[in-house]
């Protein structure tokens, strides 16, 4: 089946991150109810569909997703994901028009193995996150967590590289954005494979 990944309104929103769901779920990405997306609905003021909390991502509906602020504060629906407040300060940022966070093995690997920063060159996959194949070097950064949303947006923004649509919250999971869903999902799996990369050659 194929989803429409624009979103004029919250039920649009909610079919395409339920699909976008599903797909990240059936890679194992999104395990029991971990993870959750966004997609940016107004700019100003500032409304995004996030996906519901406690839901298994695997099997979410068009109607699992809740309209939230620029605060990550709920204005229509249940309630959000705890990390809403994430998503919104993500988009406010960057210019994102959606968001994806994941659990995945080989970002909590790789945030552990190198707290610094994971630092990528000479690779075709490169080019799926808009940068050169060669000569050019990106860190993707890696950011301590905290359960403070404030918090971690904050270390967000300080060690963000704008050449890198992404970052490892350190023991948590992987944070990627793009322009709209679908290249959220692309940025992401470019992402995900570049970690996997590096945590198999290590």
């Amino acid at each position: 089946m194929t989803v429409d990944t624009s979103v004029p309104d919250l039920e649009g929103a909610g079919a395409v991150l339920a699909a976008e769901s599903a797909r990240f779920a059936s890679f194992g990405w999104m395990r029991g109810t971990s993870g959750n997306l966004s997609v940016v609905l107004s700019r100003d003021p500032l409304r995004l569909a996030v996906t519901a909390s406690g839901h298994d991502k695997g099997e979410l509906t068009p109607a699992d997703v809740v309209l939230v602020d620029g605060d990550g504060a709920a204005v229509a629906g249940g309630r959000p994901s705890a990390e809403a407040a994430l998503h919104a300060r993500v988009a406010a940022l960057t210019g994102a028009g959606a968001v994806v966070h994941v659990h995945t093995v080989a970002s909590v690997a790789m945030g552990r193995r190198e707290p610094g920063g994971i630092a990528f060159r000479d690779l075709e996959m490169l080019k799926g996150v808009g940068l050169p194949a060669h000569d050019v070097e990106v860190t993707l950064p890696v950011i301590a967590n905290s359960q403070d949303m404030k918090v971690l947006g904050d270390r967000l923004e300080e060690a963000r590289d704008p050449r890198m649509p992404a970052v490892v919250v350190a023991g948590h999971g992987l944070y990627v954005w793009g322009e709209n869903p679908r290249q959220a999902r692309h940025h992401t799996e470019v992402v995900e494979w570049l970690l996997e990369l590096e945590l198999t050659q290590r």
